[in-house]
């Protein structure tokens, strides 16, 4: 799926004044992600109802206590010709061909 997460990079002490009081600058960015009821992060902690990007950041709904929240979610379309919205591992060279409309070499 595609989500869209926010926050705020860390500040860059030689740029922003101490006088800032919202340090580092916003962000809003939309990223692949998939939608888990139950994760386990290589550190061996639990999450549950959170979205988790291809680095493995776990990221949890708007209004959920998270450094980056995912304010809007998406599911990806179908991929063309078929009723799948991701191929992994073998499948993908013969879904490949199918978008393309080509053969397979022989």
């Amino acid at each position: 799926m595609a989500a869209a997460i926010t926050g705020r990079y860390p500040a860059d002490s030689a740029t922003e004044s101490e006088a800032d009081t919202a340090l580092g600058e916003e962000f809003w960015l939309v990223r692949p992600m998939v939608f888990t009821t139950l994760h386990w992060s290589e550190d061996g902690a639990e999450h549950r109802d959170c979205f988790v990007d291809s680095d493995g950041v776990v990221r949890l709904p708007y209004g959920l206590t998270s450094e980056e929240t995912v304010t809007h979610w998406a599911e990806l379309p179908t991929l063309p010709g078929g009723m799948t919205h991701g191929i992994l591992g073998e499948d993908v060279q013969s879904a490949l061909q199918n978008a393309w409309g080509t053969r397979p070499p022989t």
